[in-house]
């Protein structure tokens, strides 16, 4: 047991150099990714800072924030295992074919990467905008590297590859500062048309949230199969698009009853038939 100890003793006494010197470099190591990460976001969020100075769209901001992150952790990480004696040029080889193989493994990954930088590139719409992308349709809260983050109007979040978004058509409701409401108004074929478009017509000049250019398009559109169908087309704008498009639908309702202009419905007639016994 004495011999032992004095064999360990021995070992620390003659490795004592080598074994301080790793100990330096380990700290030294976790000094480093300590340090430069506490670098690392500061760097990053100043480059979002000027960005906003700049006024660019907060979901660009975003992007970049999150790329500038990434890629100078993954240099502080390369520091701090140099510091370990760890040669870098091999590890800068092994991440570069351990990228290829993850690269090839993961193709969807660098395609979302690739469709996020195209969309911060070409802008076809930034937060806050009301779009339908994928199938699915929100607000935009973020652009992320990977993926695209709606808000829904009842208030759910979706999470849209961005693979998905450019391989998909972008409806960007939010993009113009103004809309045009379409509706399709049915009325009986007794019902007397002029008086009918006057009607509507005093309806969208009530609204005082309607725009008077481009004028409003009152006309009919379709000889349907229980009704002749008009369109009411009056133009608003965009923030406004679905108050008016509510109070002015009710308005149109209200006032064709008022007016004595019948708005057709599905009707079925049962006839019961009585046998005499």
């Amino acid at each position: 047991m004495e011999d032992a100890t004095q064999g360990a003793v021995n070992w620390f006494t003659e490795n004592q150099d080598i074994l301080l010197q790793y100990a330096v470099n380990t700290l030294s190591a976790l000094v480093i990714l300590i340090v430069g990460n506490w670098v690392v976001k500061k760097i990053a969020n100043t480059v979002a800072k000027v960005l906003r100075k700049k006024q660019l769209d907060e979901s660009v901001i975003e992007f970049v924030h999150s790329f500038v992150r990434y890629l100078l952790f993954v240099i502080v990480i390369i520091a701090a295992l140099g510091k370990l004696g760890v040669q870098t040029a091999s590890v800068v080889a092994v991440i570069g074919a351990a990228g290829l193989a993850v690269g090839l493994a993961l193709q969807g990954s660098l395609s979302n990467f690739a469709a996020g930088v195209l969309i911060v590139a070409f802008r076809p719409f930034k937060s806050g905008d009301y779009v339908e992308v994928a199938g699915v349709a929100g607000s935009v809260e973020s652009i992320q590297i990977f993926s695209t983050v709606l808000t829904t109007p009842d208030n759910k979040m979706i999470v849209v590859p961005n693979g998905g978004v450019i391989s998909s058509p972008i409806t960007n409701y939010s993009r113009h500062n103004t809309r045009r409401i379409d509706y399709v108004i049915g009325v009986s074929y007794s019902a007397d048309l002029k008086k009918t478009k006057e009607v509507l017509a005093r309806v969208i000049a009530a609204e005082s949230r309607i725009l008077p250019t481009p004028e409003p398009t009152i006309g009919v559109v379709e000889l349907a199969d229980s009704s002749v169908n008009l369109v009411v087309r009056p133009w608003v704008k965009t923030a406004d698009y679905w108050g008016v498009y509510f109070d002015l639908l009710q308005a149109i309702k209200e006032e064709l009853d008022n007016e004595g202009i019948e708005i057709p419905f599905p009707q079925m007639d049962v006839h019961v038939q009585k046998n005499d016994a």
